[in-house]
């Protein structure tokens, strides 16, 4: 199942923590579909309905909506941690 990314408009991976999230998933090998979402949180609709919040980033993994890129990156990381025992 293809990971779903909600992320801000910055341009690059370095700048904000949709970027830091936007690595570890390509470091972790996913295969990420990325939505760019709106500057304006009442424009974003899609995130809201997904998780009743408007901040980003979110991802979808196996399904489940994931919010705040910590608990994102740390979602990650234990997933390697079972696939490698």
């Amino acid at each position: 199942m293809k990971t779903k990314l909600y992320r801000c408009r910055t341009p690059t991976n370095w700048l904000c923590p949709c970027g830091r999230v936007a690595r570890e998933l390509r470091r972790a090998g996913e295969d990420v579909e990325t939505v760019r979402v709106p500057w304006r949180k009442a424009d974003r609709r899609e995130v809201r309905a997904l998780t009743g919040q408007t901040v980003v980033p979110v991802a979808i993994i196996a399904g489940d909506a994931i919010c705040d890129s910590r608990r994102i990156v740390q979602h990650l990381e234990r997933r390697q941690r079972a696939a490698s025992t």
